[in-house]
Protein backbone atom coordinates (compact mmCIF):
# COMPACT_ATOMS: atom_id res chain seq x y z
CA UNK A 1 0.00 0.00 0.00
CA UNK A 2 1.38 3.41 -0.91
CA UNK A 3 2.18 6.12 1.63
CA UNK A 4 -0.85 8.28 2.45
CA UNK A 5 0.28 11.89 1.96
CA UNK A 6 -1.68 14.57 3.80
CA UNK A 7 -1.11 18.12 2.56
CA UNK A 8 -1.85 20.15 5.69
CA UNK A 9 -3.51 23.44 4.71
CA UNK A 10 -4.39 23.99 8.37
CA UNK A 11 -5.31 27.63 8.88
CA UNK A 12 -3.24 28.90 5.93
CA UNK A 13 -6.49 29.90 4.18
CA UNK A 14 -6.52 32.98 6.45
CA UNK A 15 -10.29 32.61 6.83
CA UNK A 16 -11.02 33.02 3.10
CA UNK A 17 -12.86 30.35 1.10
CA UNK A 18 -11.15 31.50 -2.09
CA UNK A 19 -7.72 30.87 -0.55
CA UNK A 20 -8.88 27.50 0.83
CA UNK A 21 -9.88 26.43 -2.69
CA UNK A 22 -6.54 27.57 -4.08
CA UNK A 23 -4.82 25.46 -1.43
CA UNK A 24 -6.92 22.46 -2.50
CA UNK A 25 -5.83 23.08 -6.11
CA UNK A 26 -2.17 23.14 -5.04
CA UNK A 27 -2.55 19.86 -3.11
CA UNK A 28 -4.20 18.22 -6.14
CA UNK A 29 -1.51 19.52 -8.48
CA UNK A 30 1.21 18.17 -6.15
CA UNK A 31 -0.39 14.70 -6.11
CA UNK A 32 -1.26 14.54 -2.39
CA UNK A 33 -3.87 11.99 -1.26
CA UNK A 34 -5.69 14.34 1.11
CA UNK A 35 -5.85 18.01 2.00
CA UNK A 36 -6.45 18.79 5.67
CA UNK A 37 -7.92 21.83 7.37
CA UNK A 38 -8.68 22.59 11.04
CA UNK A 39 -12.16 22.69 12.60
CA UNK A 40 -12.66 24.63 15.80
CA UNK A 41 -14.66 27.25 17.61
CA UNK A 42 -12.33 29.76 19.23
CA UNK A 43 -14.68 29.94 22.23
CA UNK A 44 -14.29 26.19 22.85
CA UNK A 45 -10.59 26.06 22.11
CA UNK A 46 -8.92 28.77 24.17
CA UNK A 47 -9.62 30.98 27.14
CA UNK A 48 -9.84 34.68 26.23
CA UNK A 49 -6.53 35.51 27.93
CA UNK A 50 -4.45 32.58 26.57
CA UNK A 51 -1.04 33.65 25.29
CA UNK A 52 0.12 32.72 21.83
CA UNK A 53 2.86 30.16 21.25
CA UNK A 54 6.31 31.68 20.69
CA UNK A 55 6.27 30.93 16.94
CA UNK A 56 2.80 32.56 16.69
CA UNK A 57 4.12 35.70 18.41
CA UNK A 58 6.85 35.89 15.79
CA UNK A 59 4.50 35.45 12.82
CA UNK A 60 1.42 37.46 13.84
CA UNK A 61 0.59 40.80 15.48
CA UNK A 62 1.85 41.05 19.06
CA UNK A 63 -1.21 43.06 20.12
CA UNK A 64 -3.62 40.31 19.01
CA UNK A 65 -4.60 37.56 21.50
CA UNK A 66 -4.60 33.86 20.56
CA UNK A 67 -8.41 33.97 20.78
CA UNK A 68 -8.67 36.88 18.30
CA UNK A 69 -6.15 35.24 15.97
CA UNK A 70 -8.10 31.97 15.93
CA UNK A 71 -11.53 33.61 15.66
CA UNK A 72 -10.55 34.96 12.23
CA UNK A 73 -9.50 31.48 11.08
CA UNK A 74 -12.72 29.57 11.89
CA UNK A 75 -14.57 27.73 9.11
CA UNK A 76 -18.34 27.41 9.56
CA UNK A 77 -20.59 24.48 8.58
CA UNK A 78 -21.48 25.92 5.16
CA UNK A 79 -17.81 26.54 4.35
CA UNK A 80 -17.00 22.95 5.30
CA UNK A 81 -19.73 21.69 2.94
CA UNK A 82 -18.43 23.93 0.15
CA UNK A 83 -14.84 22.73 0.60
CA UNK A 84 -15.88 19.07 0.81
CA UNK A 85 -17.83 19.43 -2.44
CA UNK A 86 -14.85 21.13 -4.06
CA UNK A 87 -12.52 18.30 -2.94
CA UNK A 88 -14.93 15.71 -4.37
CA UNK A 89 -14.95 17.60 -7.66
CA UNK A 90 -11.13 17.65 -7.67
CA UNK A 91 -10.83 13.98 -6.58
CA UNK A 92 -8.86 14.57 -3.38
CA UNK A 93 -9.86 13.54 0.14
CA UNK A 94 -11.04 16.32 2.48
CA UNK A 95 -9.80 15.99 6.05
CA UNK A 96 -9.98 18.30 9.02
CA UNK A 97 -8.69 18.18 12.58
CA UNK A 98 -11.41 18.83 15.19
CA UNK A 99 -10.28 20.72 18.30
CA UNK A 100 -13.42 20.42 20.44
CA UNK A 101 -16.58 18.31 20.89
CA UNK A 102 -18.77 20.52 18.68
CA UNK A 103 -16.21 20.17 15.90
CA UNK A 104 -16.10 16.37 16.29
CA UNK A 105 -19.91 16.32 15.93
CA UNK A 106 -19.74 18.62 12.90
CA UNK A 107 -17.18 16.49 11.06
CA UNK A 108 -18.99 13.27 11.99
CA UNK A 109 -22.26 14.71 10.67
CA UNK A 110 -20.46 15.64 7.44
CA UNK A 111 -19.49 11.98 7.00
CA UNK A 112 -15.73 12.11 7.51
CA UNK A 113 -14.26 8.61 7.73
CA UNK A 114 -10.82 9.58 9.05
CA UNK A 115 -10.38 11.59 12.24
CA UNK A 116 -7.04 13.31 12.84
CA UNK A 117 -6.14 13.95 16.48
CA UNK A 118 -3.64 16.78 16.93
CA UNK A 119 -0.72 16.54 19.36
CA UNK A 120 -2.30 19.01 21.78
CA UNK A 121 -5.28 16.70 22.45
CA UNK A 122 -3.30 13.53 23.29
CA UNK A 123 -3.96 14.07 27.02
CA UNK A 124 -7.62 15.12 26.55
CA UNK A 125 -9.48 12.05 27.83
CA UNK A 126 -13.09 13.17 27.06
CA UNK A 127 -12.02 14.24 23.56
CA UNK A 128 -10.19 10.97 22.88
CA UNK A 129 -13.13 8.96 24.19
CA UNK A 130 -15.52 10.90 21.93
CA UNK A 131 -13.44 10.20 18.79
CA UNK A 132 -12.84 6.59 19.85
CA UNK A 133 -16.58 6.02 20.16
CA UNK A 134 -17.11 6.86 16.47
CA UNK A 135 -15.32 3.70 15.34
CA UNK A 136 -13.69 5.51 12.40
CA UNK A 137 -10.12 5.49 11.09
CA UNK A 138 -7.93 7.53 13.46
CA UNK A 139 -4.61 9.28 12.88
CA UNK A 140 -3.03 10.25 16.20
CA UNK A 141 -0.23 12.84 16.39
CA UNK A 142 2.12 12.45 19.34
CA UNK A 143 4.13 15.69 19.53
CA UNK A 144 5.21 16.73 23.07
CA UNK A 145 4.33 13.27 24.45
CA UNK A 146 6.28 10.38 25.90
CA UNK A 147 5.70 6.68 25.29
CA UNK A 148 3.43 6.30 28.34
CA UNK A 149 1.13 9.08 27.12
CA UNK A 150 0.94 7.49 23.67
CA UNK A 151 -0.04 4.18 25.29
CA UNK A 152 -2.69 5.87 27.47
CA UNK A 153 -4.24 7.61 24.44
CA UNK A 154 -4.29 4.36 22.46
CA UNK A 155 -5.99 2.53 25.33
CA UNK A 156 -8.69 5.21 25.59
CA UNK A 157 -9.38 5.11 21.85
CA UNK A 158 -9.49 1.31 21.77
CA UNK A 159 -11.64 0.99 24.91
CA UNK A 160 -14.06 3.55 23.46
CA UNK A 161 -14.66 1.37 20.40
CA UNK A 162 -11.93 1.93 17.79
CA UNK A 163 -9.93 -1.13 16.72
CA UNK A 164 -6.13 -0.88 16.87
CA UNK A 165 -5.97 -1.80 13.18
CA UNK A 166 -7.84 1.44 12.44
CA UNK A 167 -5.27 3.65 14.19
CA UNK A 168 -2.10 5.15 12.73
CA UNK A 169 0.22 6.88 15.20
CA UNK A 170 2.30 9.78 13.89
CA UNK A 171 5.58 10.69 15.47
CA UNK A 172 5.73 14.49 15.59
CA UNK A 173 7.48 17.50 17.03
CA UNK A 174 5.29 20.57 17.51
CA UNK A 175 7.99 23.22 17.21
CA UNK A 176 7.48 25.37 14.10
CA UNK A 177 9.98 24.93 12.51
CA UNK A 178 11.46 21.84 14.16
CA UNK A 179 15.27 21.90 14.52
CA UNK A 180 16.83 18.84 12.89
CA UNK A 181 18.50 17.82 16.16
CA UNK A 182 15.05 17.52 17.76
CA UNK A 183 13.35 15.39 15.08
CA UNK A 184 14.30 12.04 16.68
CA UNK A 185 12.85 10.00 13.82
CA UNK A 186 13.93 6.74 15.44
CA UNK A 187 11.15 7.31 18.00
CA UNK A 188 8.68 6.48 15.21
CA UNK A 189 10.10 2.95 15.15
CA UNK A 190 9.97 2.79 18.97
CA UNK A 191 6.22 3.53 18.82
CA UNK A 192 5.75 0.84 16.16
CA UNK A 193 7.68 -1.75 18.14
CA UNK A 194 6.08 -0.92 21.50
CA UNK A 195 2.43 -0.87 20.38
CA UNK A 196 2.39 -2.90 17.12
CA UNK A 197 0.57 -0.11 15.29
CA UNK A 198 0.90 1.53 11.90
CA UNK A 199 3.11 4.58 12.16
CA UNK A 200 3.82 7.76 10.24
CA UNK A 201 5.32 11.18 10.65
CA UNK A 202 3.85 14.67 10.97
CA UNK A 203 6.60 17.05 9.92
CA UNK A 204 7.32 20.65 10.89
CA UNK A 205 10.93 20.87 9.66
CA UNK A 206 11.65 23.35 6.88
CA UNK A 207 12.86 20.87 4.24
CA UNK A 208 11.54 17.61 2.80
CA UNK A 209 14.44 15.25 3.55
CA UNK A 210 13.06 14.09 6.90
CA UNK A 211 9.80 13.06 5.21
CA UNK A 212 11.75 11.00 2.69
CA UNK A 213 13.77 9.39 5.49
CA UNK A 214 10.54 8.58 7.38
CA UNK A 215 9.13 6.82 4.30
CA UNK A 216 12.36 4.84 3.92
CA UNK A 217 12.01 3.80 7.58
CA UNK A 218 8.44 2.54 7.10
CA UNK A 219 6.07 5.50 7.60
CA UNK A 220 2.64 4.77 6.13
CA UNK A 221 1.35 8.36 6.55
CA UNK A 222 3.18 11.66 5.99
CA UNK A 223 1.64 14.98 6.96
CA UNK A 224 3.18 18.30 6.00
CA UNK A 225 2.05 21.93 6.17
CA UNK A 226 1.93 23.89 2.92
CA UNK A 227 0.96 27.40 1.88
CA UNK A 228 0.38 29.45 -1.25
CA UNK A 229 3.12 31.85 -0.19
CA UNK A 230 5.42 31.77 2.85
CA UNK A 231 5.36 35.55 3.15
CA UNK A 232 1.59 35.72 3.79
CA UNK A 233 0.35 36.98 7.13
CA UNK A 234 -0.66 34.24 9.58
CA UNK A 235 0.81 31.89 12.19
CA UNK A 236 1.90 28.90 10.07
CA UNK A 237 2.92 30.20 6.63
CA UNK A 238 6.65 30.59 7.33
CA UNK A 239 7.10 26.97 8.47
CA UNK A 240 5.12 25.58 5.50
CA UNK A 241 6.18 24.33 2.09
CA UNK A 242 5.40 26.47 -0.94
CA UNK A 243 3.59 24.82 -3.89
CA UNK A 244 6.78 23.78 -5.71
CA UNK A 245 8.27 22.31 -2.54
CA UNK A 246 5.09 20.32 -1.86
CA UNK A 247 5.25 18.93 -5.39
CA UNK A 248 8.91 18.02 -4.88
CA UNK A 249 8.10 16.27 -1.60
CA UNK A 250 5.30 14.15 -3.08
CA UNK A 251 7.49 13.24 -6.06
CA UNK A 252 10.41 12.31 -3.77
CA UNK A 253 8.17 10.16 -1.57
CA UNK A 254 6.73 8.33 -4.59
CA UNK A 255 10.25 7.72 -5.93
CA UNK A 256 11.39 6.49 -2.52
CA UNK A 257 8.47 4.03 -2.41
CA UNK A 258 9.42 2.71 -5.85
CA UNK A 259 13.07 2.45 -4.82
CA UNK A 260 12.22 0.46 -1.68
CA UNK A 261 10.80 -2.28 -3.92
CA UNK A 262 10.38 -5.85 -2.71
CA UNK A 263 12.66 -7.46 -0.14
CA UNK A 264 13.96 -10.05 -2.66
CA UNK A 265 17.60 -9.78 -3.73
CA UNK A 266 17.79 -10.71 -7.41
CA UNK A 267 18.80 -9.04 -10.68
CA UNK A 268 16.25 -6.43 -11.73
CA UNK A 269 14.76 -6.55 -15.24
CA UNK A 270 16.65 -3.39 -16.25
CA UNK A 271 20.09 -4.74 -15.21
CA UNK A 272 19.72 -8.35 -16.37
CA UNK A 273 21.02 -7.47 -19.83
CA UNK A 274 24.26 -6.22 -18.22
CA UNK A 275 25.16 -9.64 -16.85
CA UNK A 276 26.83 -10.85 -20.08
CA UNK A 277 28.62 -7.55 -20.63
CA UNK A 278 29.92 -6.89 -17.12
CA UNK A 279 30.56 -10.35 -15.67
CA UNK A 280 33.47 -12.53 -16.79
CA UNK A 281 34.07 -16.02 -18.14
CA UNK A 282 36.98 -18.45 -18.24
CA UNK A 283 38.99 -17.87 -21.45
CA UNK A 284 42.24 -19.01 -23.01
CA UNK A 285 45.16 -16.74 -22.07
CA UNK A 286 47.20 -18.16 -24.98
CA UNK A 287 46.87 -20.71 -27.75
CA UNK A 288 45.92 -24.14 -26.38
CA UNK A 289 46.09 -27.38 -28.38
CA UNK A 290 43.49 -30.11 -28.09
CA UNK A 291 44.62 -32.64 -25.44
CA UNK A 292 46.62 -30.09 -23.41
CA UNK A 293 45.87 -29.66 -19.74
CA UNK A 294 44.11 -26.44 -18.73
CA UNK A 295 46.26 -24.75 -16.10
CA UNK A 296 46.69 -21.37 -14.42
CA UNK A 297 49.30 -20.67 -17.09
CA UNK A 298 47.02 -21.01 -20.12
CA UNK A 299 43.58 -19.88 -18.90
CA UNK A 300 42.40 -16.64 -17.32
CA UNK A 301 39.23 -14.67 -16.57
CA UNK A 302 37.90 -11.92 -18.88
CA UNK A 303 34.67 -10.38 -20.07
CA UNK A 304 32.11 -11.20 -21.53
CA UNK A 305 30.10 -13.27 -19.10
CA UNK A 306 28.39 -15.66 -21.50
CA UNK A 307 30.85 -18.55 -21.07
CA UNK A 308 31.80 -20.73 -18.10
CA UNK A 309 31.58 -18.77 -14.86
CA UNK A 310 34.86 -18.13 -12.99
CA UNK A 311 33.09 -19.73 -10.01
CA UNK A 312 33.79 -23.04 -11.86
CA UNK A 313 37.56 -22.31 -11.95
CA UNK A 314 38.48 -25.17 -9.62
CA UNK A 315 36.45 -27.60 -11.74
CA UNK A 316 38.24 -26.53 -14.95
CA UNK A 317 41.83 -26.50 -13.68
CA UNK A 318 43.75 -29.71 -14.64
CA UNK A 319 41.09 -30.88 -17.08
CA UNK A 320 41.99 -31.65 -20.70
CA UNK A 321 41.20 -29.32 -23.62
CA UNK A 322 38.67 -31.05 -25.89
CA UNK A 323 39.56 -28.77 -28.85
CA UNK A 324 42.05 -26.17 -29.97
CA UNK A 325 41.72 -22.68 -28.49
CA UNK A 326 43.08 -19.38 -29.66
CA UNK A 327 43.90 -16.60 -27.12
CA UNK A 328 40.69 -15.06 -25.65
CA UNK A 329 38.47 -17.94 -26.85
CA UNK A 330 35.81 -18.91 -24.33
CA UNK A 331 36.66 -22.25 -22.72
Amino acid sequence: MSVFIIAEAGVNHNGLVSLAKQLIDVAVEAGADAVKFQTFKAENLVSKNTEKAEYQKRTTSVSESQFDMLKKLELDMETHKELIAYCQEKDIMFLSTPFDHDSIHLLSDLGLQIFKIPSGEITNLPYLRHIGSLGKQVILSTGMSDLGEVGDALNILINAGTSKDSITVLHANTMYPTPMKDVNLNAMLTIQKEFSVSVGYSDHTLGIEVDIAAVAMGASVIEKHFTLDKSMEGPDHKASLDPQELKAMVSAIRNTEKALGSSKKKPSPSESKNIEVVRKSIVASQGIAKGEFLTENNITVKRPGNGISPMKWDNIIDTVAIKDYKMDDLI
